[in-house]
């Protein structure tokens, strides 16, 4: 039979997960009679077991403990059933009492109790892999205490630690756990493995030329002539809702990647967002609420940045529309454009309300259906029957306010003349798209609105709570939100630097201007917006560039809905424990960009096992722990090994990937680019599996080993970067188990960054793996009336019919343009 060679981590005291790992390995290798080799193993925090002849390697206690109990000459054998609840068991170690263990002391005895009491573990001298399993996480804690409130636990404990492989494994531990500061080598010459006596000094030894250009605090981010200036910008998310996993990846997120994309690259890169507070949808919010416009916007403002800063979004300014840059810009421009002569004003007719004299706006009016007599019916749409209304169809209309029946009355307003300037934004649109590289949607919209032709647009409201019109006569006016919001880019980037215009009004820089977006705004940014621009003659605004568009993501087959409790709103995503870095992931992994996508649970949990844990971060810990546990951190000598004709192949295959993931990020494939990042990982697992780096390769082949080393370390370096626009904590923790800052995403890669005598530090952990069982946990607490509105959706429409199914969509088209657009 084949001796395994057996790595016990050092120093590793008893209150340590290092002890503890060691304990079921030696007391399982002990009990089962599995011939072992035990070695010291300086920077690891879990025991390993080799087979050099098989090159078989295990990393996880609990595996090897279930391994020595099915190969060893002794043993466990027990029934199909029995064997089932011990896997069970050691289930519940590993996913619920590892970590209680830690946090909550009581708690977790409480918990063994109830399980012991239960469970009937034998306390033979053939124990279960789980009876091992349970008494080495239990060990430490149970012998700091009495034991006097749990007597069930109390027998079992006491038992087994009298019993004489529980005895012997606790000397072994102890002994092996013990640090021996000189060590005696016999035999032929080997590689040596050095042991750590001191604190680490951490020397850097790193090729010049390689990190990332960082601000430094307080510094203001300005185009320079010459270089790369990039100015990226997200739909400002409407005020007076909390935003779900939809709205973010629809704009936030996706921008955040790329922002940070082009900031690895080192390009001059300038994020600017903010909350978009102006218009009827806050007013009747602030209505329902019982609280000022203001107060309202102040309240939500506050909740979207907590939590886009928790999904690690990071902006380089996150302001606000109501502030006094912004109310300037936007009167400048339109009254440039009033001076241009593309304003004209029309008489509309519309509902006014008598007892608290003013006008309506069309969320301000309910009423009974036109269509379907449903009798509360809003002025813009019915949500029965789903029909676009105009306030002046419904049937006994009243007040929202006050609940007065209004009277019809005209009122003054400005139109902005699209029609005028068609032919300067086809033009424009036209060359834009060709040469930015519009996202396909992008592009469909806008030629579908100029195709139809573009109309006279009203830009004022009678509102209180917006911009001021700055007009004689409209003076109860204010500016139409879809006019004023996308000027809000503007405003919110002169709110953060007095030296905007450099950013919005400077043709010698060539900055290039990205937006990202949900589907529904495009004609606003590439219509609207551009019109607005091109109408005030200045000749010198920033322009689009490139839009990176949208369309849908589902959740679980439905739609997200706050008021019936379904789907994963941003404030509801950190309670599920899940870090950040793995929401950005999957988000941007099933980013919609071609057609809808769905959330799903069950793909949820899949990517974070299989591709996150069991992929990306299985070879940057294998590694890391490797280097710390042979050379204690230290970067051998790679450089004789390193030109091996062997390594070729896969210097070659990582820059194909790395070309091909800098080809897509530039053109905003962001999903592409995800995919490209993994490709790059699961090459280095190859490598390091092609390679067989284990104690055989370090103990006998040396300087291969040291090229392997100095090659994969190099890899994960490389990942660190090029995984940093999708999971930004994960590169930072990558860098500083590397001790190195944070790398630029190089054009061609070469494993030369990391120079030999380079100190690592202490390998961790990435991603944990999570439960299958919280599949259905997440989605019930999440499905909220899902099942029954999908279900009553579908007996609605077959109830209308097909024709007026395709009616009502045909109509539902044709008004989206008179409607306020928003995301979500």
């Amino acid at each position: 039979m084949a001796t395994y060679k057996v790595d016990i981590p050092i120093p590793a005291p008893k209150d340590s997960d290092g002890f503890t790992s060691a304990l079921k390995v030696v007391i399982a290798a002990t009990v089962y009679d599995v011939p072992v080799q035990y070695a010291q193993a300086p920077g690891q925090d879990s025991a390993a077991l080799e087979a050099p002849r098989d090159h078989k390697s295990l990393i996880e206690s609990n595996s090897i403990v279930r391994f020595c109990s099915k190969v060893g000459t002794k043993p466990w054998t027990a029934p199909s059933n029995d064997v089932l609840k011990d896997s069970a068991l050691v289930e519940f170690e590993e996913s619920v009492l590892s970590s209680l263990v830690k946090s909550n002391a009581d708690e977790a005895l409480k918990l063994a109790q109830g399980l012991i009491a239960k469970a009937d573990l034998p306390t033979s001298e053939t124990p279960s892999p789980a009876s091992i399993v349970l008494f080495s996480r239990l060990y430490d804690v149970a012998t700091k205490s009495s034991l006097s409130e749990y007597p069930e636990l109390k027998n079992w404990f006491t038992a087994v630690l009298g019993s004489s492989w529980a005895k012997s494994g606790i000397e072994k531990v102890a002994a092996l756990t013990t640090v021996n500061k000189e060590k005696s080598s016999k035999g032929p010459k080997q590689a040596t493995e050095v042991l750590e006596t001191t604190e680490r000094v951490y020397v850097s030894k790193l090729r010049d030329g390689i990190g990332m250009k960082v601000p430094k605090v307080g510094e203001k981010i300005l185009p320079v002539p010459g270089e790369k200036n990039i100015l990226i910008t997200s739909a400002l998310p409407y005020v007076n809702n909390v935003p779900h996993l939809g709205n973010i990846i629809g704009s936030v997120l996706s921008a955040d990647a790329y922002s940070r994309y082009c900031k690895a690259r080192n390009y001059n890169t300038l994020y600017i967002c903010g909350t978009d507070e102006y218009g009827t949808a806050t007013e009747t919010k602030a209505l329902e609420e019982g609280v000022s416009p203001n107060d309202l916007c102040t309240k939500y403002n506050a909740l979207h940045a907590d939590i886009y800063k928790w999904f690690e979004i990071e902006f380089d300014h996150f302001g606000r529309t109501p502030t006094d840059a912004h109310t300037e810009i936007c009167q400048e421009i339109f009254l440039k454009l009033k001076d241009q002569n593309f304003l004209v004003e029309e008489t509309m007719t519309q509902l006014y309300c008598d007892k608290h004299d003013g006008f309506l706006a069309d969320r301000f009016v309910e009423g009974t259906c036109p269509k379907c007599a449903y009798d509360d019916a809003r002025g813009d749409q019915c949500d029965k029957c789903g029909q676009l209304l105009d306030p002046l169809e419904l049937i006994n209309p009243r007040c929202k306010i006050d609940g007065n029946s209004p009277v019809q009355r005209d009122s003054k307003h400005t139109f902005i003349e699209l029609d005028k300037l068609q032919p300067e934004i086809e033009e424009w649109s036209k060359k834009s798209a060709e040469i930015g590289k519009w996202s396909s949607n992008g592009r469909i919209i806008t030629e579908s609105w100029l195709k139809q032709g573009l109309k006279k647009r009203c830009i004022t409201r009678d509102l209180k709570w917006g911009v001021k019109v700055p007009l004689e006569g409209y003076e109860k006016k204010v500016m139409y939100v879809w006019f004023d919001a996308c000027i809000g880019y503007v405003s919110i980037t002169a709110n953060y630097t007095k030296e905007w215009k450099k950013w919005w009004r400077n043709k010698e820089a060539d900055i290039k201007l990205y937006q990202f977006m949900g589907k529904d705004n495009v004609p606003f940014h590439t219509v609207v917006f551009p019109a607005s621009l091109l109408g005030t003659r200045d000749g010198d605004w920033t322009m689009l560039h490139h839009i990176s568009t949208t369309e849908y993501l589902q959740y679980e087959g439905g739609k997200f809905s706050k008021s019936r409790g379904v789907g994963v709103f941003g404030n509801s995503a950190e309670d599920t424990g899940i870090p950040p870095d793995v929401w950005r992931y999957y988000l941007l992994s099933f980013r919609p960009e071609t057609g809808d996508t769905q959330f799903v649970w069950k793909d949820f949990i899949t990517k974070n096992n299989s591709e996150l844990l069991a992929n990306f971060g299985n070879f940057v810990n294998r590694l890391i722990k490797f280097v710390n546990a042979k050379y204690s951190g230290i970067i051998p000598d790679y450089t004789k090994g390193i030109t091996d004709p062997s390594f070729f192949e896969y210097k070659d295959n990582i820059n194909t990937l790395l070309a091909s993931y800098i080809e897509e990020l530039e053109n905003c494939h962001l999903r592409a680019g995800i995919e490209k990042v993994m490709s790059i990982s699961a090459e280095g697992n190859r490598f390091l599996q092609d390679n067989k780096l284990d104690n055989n390769l370090f103990n006998n082949f040396p300087e291969k080993a040291a090229a392997v080393v100095g090659f994969g370390l190099n890899l994960i370096y490389l990942l660190s970067a090029i995984c940093y626009p999708y999971m930004p904590a994960t590169s930072q923790s990558i860098c500083q188990q590397l001790n190195a800052p944070l790398r630029s995403i190089p054009e061609t890669w070469a494993p030369e960054d990391l120079l030999p005598g380079h100190v690592i530090g202490k390998a961790a952990y990435l991603f944990s793996r999570i439960d299958e069982k919280k599949e259905d946990e997440w989605r019930n607490k999440y499905g909220g009336k899902q099942e029954a509105v999908v279900k009553d959706d579908k007996k609605k429409e077959k109830a209308k019919g097909k024709k007026g199914a395709k009616q009502a969509k045909k109509d539902s088209e044709g008004k989206k343009a008179e409607v306020e657009v928003r995301e979500g």
